[in-house]
């Protein structure tokens, strides 16, 4: 996709989510996610790569006396992520990880006649209270755009590169975001943290699922989509989810980073939403929190660059970029998912407090200083016991 002509409309939108993409810009292939290099790549793939995915399925023999990483926190750990597994080995016969690797397939087909939900604004208003009815924390729509689209699909059961499905004419891509819980995120590191992610993955499933199969029972298609197909967070940033962070992830104003992100690419005509810029990119600038506290510096300290890491960072969009390699590796030697960065966000917050809501809105001014040094002083994002979470839950 080198020196391909300028589209003066996606330049537009481009400037309003904060994306600078460059000229030599290449879509990104599923194969060289830093999750799908595991299973194929023999730098990343080891015995501890292989021990971190058996811990998700397999009892342990020997589990760690060490504090949030017990019997118990692997318990819930696990049984959080159940519904999701469910969905996702549900096809492995087939050679399908739906929700990773496919998107969903498990629906009942599209109603025969077509509903007129009036015009694309209503139906927009209409498909978002339905998906927050169903359990979506956010909602917003964008454009499909084809750049975010994995060049190919890969299996990590076959280990094969698979094409796309997504049909033609799929217009529109509702994006939804499920918040995970802000005190099991406080416990990172450790096993029983990871239950907020599998919780938010198993939410998401239900939530992109009911409302696909709602926009097809009005007659229109639908495809339900979690981490397969494309890249989800530039597609969250144009549907005006939130912005794009130093730790690599989406920021929301609502929840920060803590969030599961699921997508429907349909062709109901839909009103689509404008990125909305709340002063992310200027905190992250004085910000290095997150760099700062990963154990293994896989969150870059310096200024947003094109520079690639490895193959798992997309070629050609200046941003910051994670170091995908290092931050596996200390997933896999830690037998858990790790969230550092999260928990150490000062957008990380329960923003249901007033005083929380103040921080914010100084974060997103030129007293972003002052917001920052409160948020160390205060004592936010230091790890909490995972004892004390379990005595809370008694």
């Amino acid at each position: 996709m080198a020196n391909r002509p300028v589209d003066t409309d996606r330049a537009a939108t481009d400037r309003k989510a904060g994306f600078d993409v460059q000229a030599e810009f290449e879509r990104f292939d599923q194969r060289n996610d830093v999750f799908r290099r595991s299973w194929w790549d023999s730098r990343i793939r080891s015995d501890e790569s292989k021990q971190f995915y058996a811990t998700y399925r397999e009892p342990l023999t020997l589990w760690r006396r060490t504090d949030g990483f017990t019997q118990k926190d692997y318990a819930l750990r696990n049984a959080a992520w159940h519904v999701s597994d469910l969905f996702t080995e549900l096809k492995q016969d087939e050679d399908r990880r739906e929700g990773f690797t496919d998107e969903f397939t498990l629906d009942r087909g599209v109603a025969r006649e077509r509903m007129n939900l009036g015009t694309p604004a209503a139906a927009a208003a209409e498909v978002k209270r339905v998906a927050r009815g169903f359990g979506a924390d956010l909602v917003g729509i964008t454009a499909h755009d084809e750049r975010w689209m994995y060049v190919n699909k890969f299996s990590d059961l076959s280990l094969q590169a698979k094409p796309q499905e997504i049909p033609a004419g799929m217009t529109s891509v509702i994006v939804t975001a499920q918040s995970m819980d802000y005190d099991l995120i406080r416990t990172v590191p450790s096993a029983l943290s990871g239950a907020a992610t599998g919780a938010g993955y198993s939410r998401d499933a239900m939530v992109v699922l009911s409302t696909a199969q709602y926009i097809q029972n009005l007659g229109y298609r639908a495809v339900a989509s979690m981490n397969d197909t494309s890249l989800a967070i530039p597609l969250a940033i144009q549907a005006g989810l939130g912005e794009y962070g130093r730790l690599g992830l989406l920021i929301t104003k609502e929840f920060g980073p803590r969030v599961r992100l699921g997508k429907i690419y349909t062709d109901l005509p839909l009103a689509h939403d404008q990125p909305a810029r709340f002063g992310v990119k200027a905190f992250c600038d004085v910000c290095r929190r997150c760099s700062q506290a990963c154990p293994v510096k896989a969150v870059s300290e310096d200024a947003p660059t094109t520079m690639r890491h490895n193959e798992s960072n997309l070629r050609g969009v200046r941003k910051w970029s994670i170091d995908a390699e290092r931050c596996f590796g200390y997933w896999a030697a830690q037998n858990s998912d790790c969230a550092i960065c999260l928990r150490v966000c000062p957008y990380n917050k329960d923003f249901s407090k007033w005083w929380l809501r103040v921080g914010r809105w100084l974060a997103g001014t030129p007293l972003r200083r002052l917001m920052l040094w409160l948020d160390v002083a205060l004592g936010y994002g230091e790890r909490m016991d995972p004892k004390r979470w379990w005595a809370a839950a008694g």
